[in-house]
């Protein structure tokens, strides 16, 4: 399975972006799917998860209320809504395909080359 993310940028606090993630998987709606982010100095931390199917979602504290995962099966891409960003938020945001419901990120088998997120305050 190979990931490809895009959609980061910068942008100013109180603002929103969209990421994508599209895979090339046979069968796509097979794999749970995360998003993670690493911070400049910091180790990578889970984001958000999304089931196979779509229905079951799941965030990290520090985004819930304020991300939205979601996934078109159809299209073999995985999204990241994210609004009113703040600085905290600032990193590099990288997609992960794998098969258990985790938030895990050693449980990810696979692994987008991430994305550039830039908030300025």
């Amino acid at each position: 399975v190979q990931l490809q993310a895009s959609g980061g940028g910068l942008v100013q606090a109180g603002g929103s972006l969209r990421l994508s993630c599209a895979a090339s998987a046979r069968t796509f709606s097979n794999y749970v799917m995360g998003w993670f982010r690493q911070a400049p100095g910091k180790e990578r931390e889970f984001v958000a998860v999304i089931s196979g199917s779509g229905v079951v979602t799941f965030y990290a504290d520090s985004v819930k209320g304020r991300f939205t995962i979601s996934r078109d099966n159809a299209k073999n891409t995985v999204y990241l809504q994210m609004n009113s960003l703040n600085a905290e938020d600032t990193a590099v945001y990288y997609c992960a395909a794998g098969v258990r419901w985790t938030k895990g990120n050693d449980e990810y088998a696979y692994w987008g080359q991430g994305t550039l997120v830039t908030v300025s305050s």
